[in-house]
């Protein structure tokens, strides 16, 4: 009866998984129609929501170039690795593999996806090499791709690292022109339209959506033959004098281009791993100092626009010394009687002052500020310190005498060489600019010291230069030199100091037709020299010979190549 029963089932039962089945057919090929008819477009956009993606195509930042198009700032292509952290999160067990090939722990890796797990994109590491990157795609690790960025690099190196600056990880300009002209330099990205896999890879390039704009290139006044000169020498004195710092600046006296700005330390804008902010700070322009007798020039100037005095007025500096209330102004030693040039010539303390103390105090102080001292250049340089020149109305008799040999005011080292490019240029300031003037750009500048009182002073300065003068170490063969030396004191909390020091020499060249000025400052010399005539003298006088050699202008002091020419042939015999 048991066996009938199971022969009664099995038709029963075969007839109804038949049933089922054909009905399991029926609903699959009722799915298909509905999906790829009824539903077709719903899932084609849920495709391509998924696999479809804008990505943004970087723009190159332009390029930085010397006013002879040599590169200084340039542009490479790099890749960076991101990663999808949902995607990346399914394949976890991978993860130990990926933060061991980007060189970066399993919990940095797990920090960073975790606080974006939402998102879908988050960097793991910017700006790996070529090798590297290869390495990564090849491991074909769920969610990780590369993108294509730009990573800022610069030929010089250190050389120009004040001036140029640099830029950030995502290429936004940080320091230096990098900053001061992000507008103009950074470029506009592009996007497009791509098909991505599963893994992240682009299989199909759909559309370009707009084109990325280049940013522009930009030349820079700076000649790099002449700054690499000027940074080579201050850095060798910076290291023979044993001296805290220092800094250099060249200007073309008919321009106002800065064709050299230099400062030490410097540092390497290629690998800022150790960059410190006393390395970083462009000194030429941020820091300011007392620039000592270098102002004696504009004091003899307000002493000769005043109508009070000419070169060969006699000036009494007996005994060497000057005693105002409780402040003593002393000289190197007792010069006597001397004349105006004499005070330049000899850097006399005593007889600046008493010119100083002839004149009102606001025949002095306009003369300063005329000359750029108090407020900045103009430049637009990041961080440009104004210095500080005092209101003439707060100065008692001592000011207005110390401010007459430099003291009580204070400049950086780009004023100090402006106001020296416009005594070199007949009276005419100009702005300073960092960016090449085509000709016709050429600034007409504005007149703020008389022709003639400018060349009475430049002669002056030439006598410092000669035989006799506190800078003869500036003097360069075949060119006459006009230029003053200064050495001032450091303030301490407990006031001046009497062994930290400031070394500078400003002046000009050709001294009949200037074309170049340059100020030299090192800052704290401790070797045991630390006059400017002694440090920083020598340094304006290799830089300034080469540079005048490099743009080919004619020396005017003839008479001293024939005497090179026969103490040559002397020696040769």
């Amino acid at each position: 009866m048991n066996k009938s029963n199971n022969n009664y089932d099995y038709p029963q039962r075969r007839g109804f998984v038949f049933g089922m089945l054909l009905l399991g057919v029926v609903a699959l090929l009722w799915r298909m129609v509905d999906l790829n008819i009824n539903q077709r477009e719903f899932l084609q956009d849920q495709g391509d929501a998924r696999y479809l993606r804008d990505i943004t195509i970087p723009a190159d930042r332009g390029v930085i170039t010397d006013r002879h198009g040599e590169p200084l700032a340039i542009s490479t292509p790099v890749a960076s690795v991101w990663a999808n952290p949902s995607e990346l999160a399914a394949a976890r067990e991978r993860w130990p593999e990926l933060a061991k090939l980007l060189d970066i722990s399993q919990r940095q890796l797990e920090n960073r996806l975790g606080a974006r797990m939402e998102k879908e994109f988050v960097y793991l590491k910017r700006h790996i090499t070529p090798e590297l990157a290869e390495e990564v795609m090849a491991r074909g690790i769920p969610g990780v791709s590369l993108q294509r960025e730009y990573r800022r690099y610069y030929p010089l190196g250190e050389v120009t690292a004040h001036v140029v600056g640099f830029t950030d990880i995502d290429d936004a300009g940080q320091e230096g022109v990098e900053l001061m002209m992000e507008g103009q330099l950074r470029g506009t990205p592009g996007s497009k339209r791509v098909i991505k896999d599963r893994l992240g890879r682009i299989v199909e390039n759909v559309e370009s959506i707009h084109e990325p704009s280049p940013g522009t290139e930009l030349a820079l006044s700076l000649d790099q033959r002449i700054q690499y000169l000027a940074y080579r020498e201050l850095l060798g004195a910076v290291q023979r004098h044993k001296a805290r710092g220092g800094s250099a600046v060249v200007l073309d006296v008919q321009s106002g281009e800065v064709l050299a700005m230099v400062n030490q330390p410097s540092y390497n804008p290629n690998n800022r791993r150790d960059l410190s902010a006393e390395r970083l700070r462009n000194r030429a322009v941020t820091d300011v100092f007392e620039p000592g007798s270098t102002v004696k020039p504009f004091t003899v100037a307000a002493g000769l626009e005043s109508g009070k005095f000419r070169a060969t007025t006699r000036i009494d500096t007996n005994p060497g010394s000057l005693k105002l209330a409780n402040f003593t102004i002393r000289d190197a030693k007792n010069y006597g009687e001397i004349d105006v040039a004499t005070v330049i010539q000899k850097s006399s303390n005593v007889g600046a002052s008493r010119i100083a103390l002839a004149l009102e105090p606001r025949q002095l102080w306009d003369e300063f500020v005329r000359v750029g001292f108090g407020y900045d250049t103009g430049s637009g340089f990041p961080g440009e310190a104004a210095g500080l020149m005092n209101a003439y109305q707060d100065w008692g008799k001592a000011q207005n005498a110390t401010v007459a040999y430099g003291y009580g005011l204070s400049v950086t080292t780009l004023q100090l060489t402006r106001a020296y490019a416009t005594l070199a240029s007949g009276g005419v300031l100009r702005p300073v600019s960092f960016t090449r003037l085509r000709p016709d750009e050429q600034p007409e500048g504005v007149s703020v010291l008389r022709p003639e009182v400018a060349s009475a002073v430049t002669t002056m300065l030439e006598r410092v230069v000669a035989s006799g003068g506190t800078g003869t170490s500036a003097a360069i063969n075949g060119y006459r030199v006009a230029g003053k030396t200064g050495t001032s004191r450091k303030v301490s909390k407990e006031g001046y100091s009497e062994d930290n020091y400031i070394a500078v020499f400003a002046g000009f060249a050709p001294a009949s037709r200037p074309r170049l000025a340059m100020v030299v400052m090192v800052d704290r010399p401790e070797s045991g020299e630390y006059y400017g005539g002694v440090v920083a003298a020598p340094v304006f006088s290799r830089v300034m010979e080469g540079a005048l050699r490099l743009l080919d202008i004619a020396p005017d002091d003839v008479e001293s190549l024939k005497g090179v020419k026969v103490a040559l042939m002397e020696e040769a015999q």
